[in-house]
């Protein structure tokens, strides 16, 4: 996934001669965590795709919490920041399914399992999250199948 990296680095660069600082701060750090995966993964480890959407998604997960606990105390230029960053990040991420696309999915999955109730959610979840993944937020998929089953 040499691709992804010489995006990121292509898009530090514009932002240095734009002197956008926040994207260059954003884009700072991505590079910085995707080494430090490479570093964990062993030398001379490459990434995977999947790699790069845990790492953006757990950065944007991390900055969301960040976001709330900074609007929950009343620092809401911290909190305005933070989701900024999540913004930017999250244009690194392939393009997300809709919710009504979900739907589809699930529905679709529902009726191939059989699945009755909401007994049944992690046999749809198993089947369905290969479908999804990478385009969808988990925690999305869930609450579309736990809708369809109750």
């Amino acid at each position: 996934m040499k691709e992804f990296e010489k995006k990121i680095q292509q898009d530090f660069v514009d932002a240095l001669k734009k002197g956008d600082t926040k994207v260059v701060d954003v884009l700072r750090m991505l590079k910085s965590s995707i080494q430090n995966k490479k570093v964990e993964k062993g030398k001379d480890a490459s990434l995977s795709e999947d790699d790069y959407i845990v790492l953006l998604r757990r950065m944007i997960k991390q900055r969301k919490e960040a976001a709330e606990q900074y609007e929950a105390v009343g620092v809401r230029d911290r909190a305005e920041q933070e989701r900024a960053e999540v913004s930017i990040l999250e244009k690194y991420l392939p393009e997300q399914l809709s919710e009504e696309q979900i739907l589809q999915l699930a529905k679709k999955i529902i009726e191939e399992t059989g699945a009755k109730g909401i007994s049944d959610l992690g046999k749809v979840m198993g089947k369905l999250m290969p479908h999804v993944k990478g385009k969808a937020d988990g925690a999305t998929v869930r609450n579309v199948v736990e809708r369809l089953l109750r």
